[in-house]
């Protein structure tokens, strides 16, 4: 990618950071109404458990459909959780009520995909981003000084002050977002596929601005995409789903070093290589099929039939995800 490249990715010294959010065994369950009863339910997100570290980026991926961003929104409580908890700081958030969720809304925010529909048309720059502070009743002795340090922090300045989002470009709509996120000074942040609507050119501009971001606040984030090469150079630590189960969470180096599951071999080994050498005389893994249906889900392993190893247990039993190393965890019968 443009501007990323010669570029490392985050080191991944988080081997004793205590957890910020832990999530474990979430499920999110979407009925099927019928004309007068449940036909039955997708399986969105299954029994899904894993952490996230204080001030690392956890990295979520996954073909389209996977239920990753689900996740995200579950973790957030923007759509409620089937079953499962969601630990944040020591404190169940599946149990919070309304106070205890104004609380938790300062201290956890999201970027949404799309930065055309995520801004109010109607509202300038300045609107947009005190109205969280407004919300939540937060004082602040001088509003537009307040307004104008979080747009410099975003790389955006005064002159944007008091227009409207239809008079930016997709990445300048992209950093109001962030200072709106910003403004309430959160700790963690669900960053949904940030930059995939926008331009090549203007995706590492806004990487690199969350990232120092990051650094100088100490955030948190969950990093969800399906471009391998962004969430490399954003990740500490990654998960794999498929079919609304992780198959693969770990270091992202590792991993993307020497992944296990097939479904990541799989994933890893389309990536292109600018070489066209290298790209011949890489080895591919290609997997049969389409992804099969959440409402009706392959019993044992979810990835079984299209599998180039499967054996007989795996259509059988379930596998658990469990350790093959300091910090690598894999769901296969092969391990």
């Amino acid at each position: 990618m443009e501007g990323m490249q010669g570029m490392s990715s985050f080191s991944n010294g988080f081997s004793s950071s205590s957890n910020l959010l832990e999530v474990r065994n979430l499920k999110k369950y979407f009925p099927l109404k019928g004309l007068f009863f449940t036909k039955g339910y997708v399986k969105a997100v299954d029994n899904v458990t894993f952490e996230i570290r204080k001030g690392e980026t956890f990295g979520l991926v996954g073909e389209s459909g996977c239920g990753k961003t689900t996740v995200g929104r579950t973790i957030l409580r923007l759509i409620e959780p089937t079953d499962g908890q969601i630990i944040y700081d020591g404190r169940d958030i599946t149990k919070f009520k309304k106070k205890d969720m104004d609380w938790f809304r300062r201290k956890a925010q999201i970027m949404f995909q799309d930065p055309y529909s995520s801004l109010n048309p109607r509202q300038t720059v300045f609107q947009i981003v005190m109205e969280p502070v407004n919300h939540h009743g937060i004082d602040v002795h001088d509003p537009e000084a307040f307004v104008i340090d979080l747009l410099e922090k975003v790389g955006l300045n005064e002159g944007h002050l008091y227009r409207y989002p239809h008079e930016f470009s997709g990445g300048q709509r992209q950093r109001i977002a962030l200072a709106r996120i910003l403004s309430l000074k959160p700790e963690f942040v669900v960053l949904d596929e940030p930059t995939s609507a926008l331009d090549v050119s203007v995706q590492a501009n806004i990487l690199n601005t969350l990232k120092d971001i990051q650094g100088e606040l100490d955030l948190t984030y969950l990093f969800i995409s399906h471009d391998l090469a962004i969430v490399k150079y954003m990740s500490h630590r990654l998960g794999v789903m498929y079919l609304g189960k992780l198959v693969e969470v770990g270091n992202s180096d590792g991993i993307f070093e020497e992944p296990l599951h097939p479904y990541t071999k799989a994933l890893f080994s389309a990536i292109p290589i600018p070489d066209p050498e290298i790209e011949k005389r890489k080895e591919k893994l290609v997997v049969k099929g389409e992804p099969p249906s959440p409402i009706n889900p392959p019993s044992g392993c979810r990835f079984h039939p299209r599998c180039p190893f499967a054996r007989e247990i795996c259509s059988q039993k379930e596998p658990e995800l469990k350790k093959v190393g300091s910090d690598h965890e894999v769901a296969c019968w092969l391990y």
